[in-house]
């Protein structure tokens, strides 16, 4: 016989967001136009999509974020000289 342990799949923060909606907090930002959200109450993520919509977060659209993220800094680290991503001489 298996010993089983409640899982924390019951909370009153995911309680309140389903009544009342989600707090989402700006987290990062990945481009001038692409961000990632968190839920104040609950801790779940999201992101915006390619019109602007807030989409959950999934490990696909978090694999992306990342790949933006640094195609970004790249492309802002070649754009100012004077930043702080270029390796030292």
């Amino acid at each position: 016989m298996k010993n089983t342990t409640p899982s924390s799949a019951f909370s009153f923060s995911k309680i309140y967001c389903s009544l009342f909606g989600h707090n989402y907090v700006l987290s990062k930002n990945v481009t001038h136009h692409i961000k990632e959200y968190t839920c104040s109450h609950c801790g779940e993520q999201a992101t915006t999509n390619s019109r602007g919509r807030l989409e959950a977060m999934t490990p696909k659209l978090k694999e992306i974020n990342n790949a933006l993220a640094s195609v970004h800094a790249k492309k802002l680290a070649r754009t100012n000289p004077d930043s702080t991503l270029q390796a030292a001489s």
